[in-house]
């Protein structure tokens, strides 16, 4: 049950990471619970969106994953709320490309932990 529910988890921090900061347009002293709210309604539906659609195509790709997160997370923004700069979807587009963003160098980083952890050897 874990494994399956890790993916969802995955686009669900990194769905509602992306939003809130790019809400607050890198800000972060500006967060309010109502950003932490608004942005969790985005991650939760950008997040299972994403997990049940890699799960459906069984795509195992990074590639995959972090094209349907970016696409996800772009739609359900424009949808949940409405854009605080640039045009009415700049937000949605911005937050879509943060979120595939942090996916990447989070992915990036497990990985290289995990490849470190397994080549150390105990002292």
């Amino acid at each position: 049950m874990k494994t399956k529910l890790a993916p969802f988890a995955e686009y669900l921090t990194e769905s509602t990471a992306a939003c809130l900061v790019t809400m607050v347009q890198g800000n972060v002293l500006a967060l309010t619970l109502g950003h932490l709210a608004i942005a969790s309604q985005t991650g939760v539906v950008a997040g299972a969106i994403a997990a049940i659609t890699l799960a459906i195509a069984k795509a195992a790709a990074r590639q995959a994953g972090l094209k349907v997160e970016m696409i996800t997370t772009a739609i359900v923004d424009y949808f949940v709320h409405p854009g605080m700069f640039g045009t009415v979807v700049t937000e949605a587009i911005v937050t879509g490309l943060a979120a595939a963003l942090l996916s990447y160098f989070a992915g990036a980083a497990m990985r290289y932990f995990k490849r470190n952890r397994n080549t150390t050897e105990p002292h």
